[in-house]
């Protein structure tokens, strides 16, 4: 009996995790660029669910942010990793990731606009409920979205994690309608104080509804088990278990109160 049990269990967590579809999905900028969207959800789960935006690190959508979709289809929500520098492209070198980060964020008008594509494609799918859509970020992306709540996009809530906080446009008072999670290393060297304080100075002023933790002695970088291979490059980062864990725990709370 033992052993049928067993089986019984793999076999239904096999048939859980087959359930996750993924697609890629080509869609287009209005200001003519080509972008390309990692789309996922659980086919088990029958009708419309809140949507997900996923922002890629700045290194672009690598198999990072599609593994973040993933991960928020096995929680039951439609996911979207959009692509915030066209045609899917991404590297692995510091120095090119520099480049497609500043080329993306030198117009605030068009990096809005890209997220609004990649926003209006996820609203688009079938299993997603439009009415109810966040969207979360990583580095890079933790600005991303970031700066759309801080520009009153229609989404429910934001997370960042050991996101960029600084901005050059900070928040008016009233213009913040989405609620915030920011999760931040308190080993993080690229994010210095000083920003973590403007951030909640601005937040403070701008009456947004925000909570910021910080994860104990975490590094810049510290959910993504590939961070550490990228100390070659003479990057201040590192993976941390604990702290991944528990800011995923966090995301998930976040989540359930900002849907309802």
């Amino acid at each position: 009996m033992r052993l049928l049990a067993t089986l019984l269990l793999l076999t239904l967590g096999l048939s859980a995790q087959a359930a996750i579809k993924t697609q890629e999905i080509p869609y287009q900028a209005t200001d003519g660029t080509k972008m390309i969207g990692y789309f996922a959800y659980d086919d088990a789960i029958k009708g419309a669910r809140p949507g997900i935006i996923v922002v890629h690190e700045w290194w672009g959508l690598n198999d990072y942010a599609k593994r973040r979709a993933r991960d928020l289809a096995a929680l039951g929500y439609s996911a979207m990793a959009i692509d915030m520098y066209g045609e899917g492209k991404h590297t692995e070198h510091p120095n090119e990731a520099t480049a497609f980060m500043q080329e993306a964020l030198k117009n605030a008008d068009a990096a809005k606009a890209r997220f609004q594509a990649g926003l209006d494609l996820l609203k688009q799918q079938p299993q997603t409920d439009p009415n109810k859509i966040a969207a979360i970020g990583y580095c890079f992306g933790g600005k991303v979205v970031l700066d759309m709540a801080r520009q009153g996009l229609p989404l429910l809530g934001v997370a960042s994690f050991h996101g960029v906080l600084a901005t050059a446009t900070p928040a008016q008072a009233g213009a913040v309608k989405a609620k915030i999670l920011v999760e931040h290393g308190g080993g993080d060297t690229l994010v210095p104080a000083d920003s973590v304080a403007a951030f909640k100075k601005e937040m403070d002023q701008a009456g947004a509804d925000y909570k910021f933790v910080v994860q104990p002695g975490a590094k810049h970088s510290f959910t993504n088990p590939d961070a550490d291979k990228h100390k070659g490059h003479g990057l201040d980062v590192g993976y941390d278990k604990t702290a991944d864990q528990k800011s995923w725990a966090d995301l998930q709370a976040f989540l359930k109160q900002v849907f309802g």
